[in-house]
């Protein structure tokens, strides 16, 4: 974790000026659900350790100045709260810049500028939702120092909003949710439809969560993400020529497949059969985790990612590898890929003894077959987005 003195001093390094406020939203790992919070399913995401950090200073006048620590060589970028617009050159800051535009589209009010220091520890691209946590670190700030009084599930919700009309990613709720909700040693089991959710206990006694980085490079918006979707909303209209029904997520799959043949499209079908059958398998997760049954719901983890494989075909090598390997180690009850897919992360859940063996074998025999090198995190599920410090002058 970062040294919260430490971005203090970089902040005052970088600004010529002292902060007045620090602010941490975490990332999220999505153990079973995947692909399904935008058709309406259930998911079964927690927030984890990693994420961003954000030193603010208010200002006198419109301008709002960014700087990140991970993207250093790209300095102090100068923008203005009259004139938000979305820079490709400057694709960071596109996400910040998404929420204030759309909490001033939603009508409240932001008076004048800030300059912001970011900094975050979630791997860009992994699929653990770095843009989530800044989006959601920035609406926390908003809502704080403005005094908005904005619930958690309001700010997830334009968070969600930033990137489905400003970034132009067409994503469900699930990261923004669980980045805004988390809570210490559990995961969230949420209804993406009706935005209804519990918290449940992740009792994971002997057992560590072990997220493996594939580190191959990925854009999510210029992945197939959109495509997916539009596919599945192909196929839930083709089904209403018959059904009434407001999801994929509102189906069984007894309906799902008595009404098969109005989808009238292999592919269409295979995509719509993932998010009807995942969505069947995170309810049966819950279940299983409630009744200490980590067998069965490692059993469902490895099912839930042949249906993404095969079905949703959202893979790819690198994950298919790391997946594969991790299923014929020794201690793992399951692995998964986790995220939009096309690169990023799998999650495992590894008996901790053998952890050690685990990274050591996944990771030569990942070099070995793809010639990337891997990386691994050892994830706590962790409190959602929150002020850390206020600097009293």
């Amino acid at each position: 974790m970062n040294n919260i003195d430490d971005i203090m001093i970089k902040f005052k390094k970088v600004f010529e000026s002292t902060p007045q406020a620090l602010y941490f939203a975490p990332g999220r790992v999505n153990l079973i659900g995947e692909h399904t919070d935008y058709n309406g399913g259930h998911v079964f995401p927690c927030a984890i350790q990693y994420g961003t950090y954000l030193a603010i200073r208010s200002r006198k006048d419109q301008k709002i100045r960014f700087y990140s620590e991970n993207f250093d060589h790209l300095g102090i970028i100068e923008e203005s709260l009259d004139y938000l617009v979305k820079h490709d050159e400057r694709s960071w800051t596109n996400y910040p810049k998404g929420v204030m535009k759309v909490f001033i589209e939603q009508g409240y009010s932001i008076p004048f500028g800030f300059d912001l220091y970011y900094v975050g520890n979630i791997p860009n691209g992994a699929g653990l939702s770095s843009s989530a946590s800044i989006e959601l670190v920035t609406s926390m700030m908003l809502n704080e120092e403005f005094s908005f009084n904005l619930d958690p599930i309001e700010l997830s919700l334009l968070s969600q909003r930033a990137e489905n009309t400003f970034v132009g990613v067409n994503s469900g709720i699930m990261d923004q949710f669980a980045v805004s909700m988390g809570k210490k040693d559990h995961a969230i089991f949420l209804n993406t439809d009706t935005l209804q959710y519990e918290y449940a206990p992740l009792n994971l006694n002997g057992y560590t969560i072990v997220v493996t980085n594939t580190n191959k490079k990925r854009g999510l918006a210029d992945s197939k993400y959109n495509e997916r979707r539009a596919q599945c909303e192909e196929a839930l209209k083709r089904l209403n020529q018959k059904l009434d029904i407001n999801s994929l997520g509102d189906l069984s799959i007894e309906t799902f497949e008595a009404h098969r043949d109005l989808i009238g499209d292999d592919l269409l079908y295979r995509r719509a059969k993932h998010a009807v059958y995942e969505n069947v398998r995170t309810l049966e997760a819950k279940k299983a985790l409630e009744m200490g049954d980590l067998k069965r719901f490692g059993e469902l983890m490895n099912d839930s990612h042949r249906s993404l494989r095969d079905d949703y075909e959202v893979t790819g090598i690198e994950l298919d590898t790391l997946v594969e390997l991790a299923w014929s180690q020794e201690g793992v009850i399951g692995s998964r890929m986790t995220g939009a897919g096309f690169g990023g992360c799998t999650v495992s859940i590894v008996k901790d003894e053998f952890v050690p063996n685990f990274e050591e074998r996944v990771g030569k025999g990942y070099q070995k077959r793809v010639g990337l090198t891997a990386s691994f995190y050892h994830v706590v599920p962790s409190d959602g987005a929150r002020k850390i410090k206020e600097v009293n002058e």
